[in-house]
C-alpha cells in the first residue's frame, strides 16, 4: 500500500523530512532528468521554505511507512499572471515502480494542493511528457537558456 504526505512551507511541519533522503532518491531516480544532489538540495530547501524563500509543495509516496516510492517537488515562484505561481521542479518514481498510476496520483495531490497555475520544464523524449498532457499541462512556450 502506498501512502502519500504533503508537506508545506506555511502549514505543516518540516522539520521531520529526511532531506538527505529525498535528495539521494530523487537524484537515483529522475536518472538522465536529474540534477547533481547539490542543486536538488537547494531546490528542497527553497521548497521548505528555508532561509527565507517563499516556499512550496513536498509530496512524498511511501510503502508502508517504510521506503519512498515517489516524491514531488513544487517550487512556489512569488509571481502570477506572466510568471505561473508554482513550478514543478522534480517528480520521481521508484523505477521499480513505473507505470503503476503512481506519478498520475502525485500529480492529481499536487494539483489539489497548490493554489494558481503550475509550470514544468520536460524534454521531449522524456516519458513522463504523456502523463503531463494527460494531466491537462500544455507546451505554450520553447524555453531558452543563456548559460553564463
Amino acid at each position: 500500500m502506498i501512502n502519500l504526505q504533503t508537506f508545506d512551507s506555511i502549514k505543516n511541519q518540516t522539520d521531520t523530512i529526511n532531506q538527505p533522503e529525498i535528495v539521494k532518491f530523487l537524484h537515483r531516480h529522475l536518472e538522465e532528468y536529474g540534477d547533481p544532489e547539490e542543486d536538488i538540495a537547494r531546490a528542497l530547501r527553497y521548497c521548505l521554505g528555508e532561509d527565507r524563500k517563499p516556499g512550496g509543495l513536498l509530496i512524498t509516496a511511501r510503502q508502508g511507512t517504510e521506503e519512498l516510492a515517489g516524491v514531488c517537488i513544487i517550487n512556489k515562484t512569488g509571481m502570477s499572471g506572466y510568471i505561473p505561481e508554482n513550478i514543478l521542479v522534480y517528480i520521481a518514481i521508484d523505477c521499480n515502480l513505473r507505470g503503476q498510476g503512481l506519478g498520475k496520483k502525485i500529480m492529481q495531490e499536487a494539483i489539489s494542493h497548490t493554489e494558481g497555475d503550475i509550470a514544468l520544464h520536460c524534454e521531449p523524449e522524456n516519458p513522463a511528457l504523456h502523463l503531463y498532457q494527460k494531466m491537462g499541462f500544455k507546451s505554450k512556450y520553447l524555453e531558452m537558456r543563456l548559460k553564463k
